[in-house]
């Protein structure tokens, strides 16, 4: 339950953040404003076009009476909406990221700078780091995709399909959504996905607390183009704990473990450190030469 509380904590500092520093959060409002175009869209598109796209995929119904085939296909049709909705709160992130890479860079740096004083970069080119924040995102999707398959035809169980799977939806939204925006910061730390992963696995109530009412708020038209900045400032600040950065330490930098600007972590960057999935880690992350290096790889 507190880890519940902390995430929801940082999603609120998040935005607060922002709100002190104006200029920031209208800095990050002009990516979010383009993916939502592009998605409002795509999504009228798919509300226009459900029934016709259950009607195509199910032919063998034609001959139904009624009300069962009314009644079939509605549910289909809500379903497939459903999936549109769920799919579009994911990958809106993940657009919206990619699109506003500079943005948000800027802005987590600034959160950094703020609360710790010193700002981890990546020394990658940005064709590098776009490249890189584009390869993950498909792998994350990849596995958003798999459970929407599985939430969809779990879809279909009575009771079951209408209480427990939308419950479970929101939550598995609001973990890929929390890993999305914490990458922006974990990446400047050259962490890789997999230990990205694992970071949020080993504290998925933190990551439940801060995900699933960033989710049911961007279900309302709008607010995810005004929630975006104060996320991304929330999800640094989240990330900042998840490396054992947050905090103040009273050793001197040359008692403190690690790096000496932040005392030392479950994910401790010393130099001679490993992450927990055997990732040679650097002072932010993997051995220079391989950046961003996926131990599955």
């Amino acid at each position: 339950m507190r880890d519940l509380l902390g995430g929801f904590r940082y999603l609120l500092a998040g935005q607060r953040w922002v709100a002190g520093h104006g200029r920031w959060l209208g800095f990050g409002l002009l990516p979010g404003l383009v993916s939502l175009v592009l998605y409002a869209a795509a999504l009228i598109g798919l509300f226009q076009g459900a029934d016709s796209l259950t009607a195509w995929a199910t032919p063998f119904a034609d001959d139904w009476s009624d009300p069962w085939l009314g009644l079939f296909r509605g549910l289909l049709t809500a379903l497939v909406i459903a999936l549109g909705l769920f799919l579009s709160v994911i990958t809106f992130t993940a657009v919206t990221l990619l699109i506003g890479q500079p943005f948000y860079e800027s802005l987590s740096e600034q959160v950094d700078l703020a609360e710790g004083g010193h700002a981890p970069e990546s020394g990658l080119p940005l064709w590098r780091e776009l490249w890189i924040s584009a390869r993950d995102s498909v792998r994350v999707l990849l596995r958003v995709a798999l459970y929407s398959v599985l939430l969809f035809a779990c879809g279909f169980i009575p009771v079951v399909g209408q209480t427990v799977v939308p419950a479970l939806g929101f939550c598995v939204s609001g973990y890929f959504l929390t890993h999305e925006l914490a990458s922006v910061a974990l990446q400047r730390r050259k962490i890789g996905l997999s230990e990205r992963l694992g970071m949020l696995r080993e504290r998925r109530l933190l990551v439940l607390g801060f995900g699933v009412p960033l989710v049911l708020a961007f279900l309302v038209p709008l607010v995810a183009v005004f929630l975006m900045p104060g996320a991304v400032a929330g999800a640094t600040l989240m990330a900042r704990e998840l490396t054992g950065e947050s905090g103040a330490d009273p050793r001197t930098p040359e008692e403190t473990p690690g790096t000496g600007t932040a005392p030392a972590g479950p994910y401790d960057r010393g130099p001679a450190a490993r992450g927990p999935y055997g990732t040679q880690a650097g002072p932010y992350g993997p051995t220079p030469g391989n950046p961003y290096a996926d131990p599955t790889a």
